[in-house]
């Protein structure tokens, strides 16, 4: 079984100032799900979006607030609140505090597929 280091994966940019690293997956599909620690800067916002399959996010540091269909509002996230979104749910979460957010996310699913949705939040 491989061991990975945080500080040895390469970090991915994401728009806005957001940095991902693939954990678990690569580009080629060979692992049934990816996993990864994205770090969000203050003010960052992911937008609404959804994916075809479970996403879940849990929270390690900082704070935000998120939202998804079917629940009223948005709600406060911080250590400890772990978000369970399931497949094809639109959702997303903004960083609120004046430290980065950052959050550890398993997709269910050996492709990070983001359906983007035009609602800005």
């Amino acid at each position: 079984m491989p061991i990975v280091e945080l500080g040895d994966v390469e970090k991915q940019s994401f728009p806005n100032g957001a940095t991902y690293q693939t954990l678990v997956g690569d580009d080629t599909g060979s692992t049934p799900v990816r996993v990864g620690v994205q770090i969000s800067p203050p003010g960052y916002s992911t937008g609404t979006h959804s994916h075809p399959y479970m996403e879940i996010v849990s929270v390690l540091e900082g704070e935000g607030e998120a939202w998804m269909d079917g629940q009223e509002g948005s709600i406060a996230i911080r250590p400890g609140t772990t978000l369970v979104l399931p497949p094809n749910v639109r959702h997303g979460f903004r960083v609120t505090g004046s430290v980065s957010l950052k959050t550890y996310g398993v997709h269910a699913s050996p492709d990070r597929i983001v359906d983007r949705d035009d609602t800005v939040c």
